[in-house]
């Protein structure tokens, strides 16, 4: 299965927060990342799995976004 086709369960992301700033995230489904505004960093989800690591997450340019 593609991972774009790997949907988030909304009731893992109603629990999930930022490690960073322990604030909300939101689903970028066609980047299939989850994004943290407050800490503007993006999460990526690989196989369907949100990898929540600082390390693993990619700065949010400021075209991106909401």
């Amino acid at each position: 299965m593609p991972q774009s086709a790997a949907a988030i369960d909304p009731k893992l992301l109603e629990i999930l927060v930022c490690p960073l700033t322990k604030g909300p995230l939101r689903y970028d489904r066609e980047a299939n990342e989850l994004i943290s505004d407050k800490g503007g960093l993006a999460y990526p989800i690989r196989d369907g799995i949100p990898i929540m690591l600082i390390d693993e997450a990619r700065p949010l340019d400021e075209g991106h976004g909401a």
